[in-house]
């Protein structure tokens, strides 16, 4: 795996959960929230881990099946990505 990547791969994750956890304290306060679309991107974009440290850590969307979907989904992208990368 690339130093490039393995550097997107740690900022991406350090965000998204930043992002996520930011969501979750804002909820109550009534303060301005991050977009459903916006969490799903980070995740998507590779910020998987942080996204399901966050996700069952702060129990953060765990309600919601279009969190489970889409971290889901990443996460099995985002593995085969790397088992691809690792192997060549």
């Amino acid at each position: 795996m690339s130093e490039a990547l393995l550097v997107w791969l740690v900022a991406i994750n350090v965000v998204t959960a930043g992002a996520y956890a930011y969501d979750k304290l804002a909820a109550p306060r009534g303060r301005r929230r991050v977009r459903e679309r916006t969490l799903w991107l980070l995740c998507l974009a590779g910020g998987v881990l942080g996204a399901w440290i966050v996700f069952l850590g702060m129990r953060h969307k765990t309600l919601h099946r279009s969190f489970w979907a889409v971290q889901s989904i990443a996460s099995v992208v985002w593995l085969v990505v790397i088992l691809v990368l690792l192997a060549s």
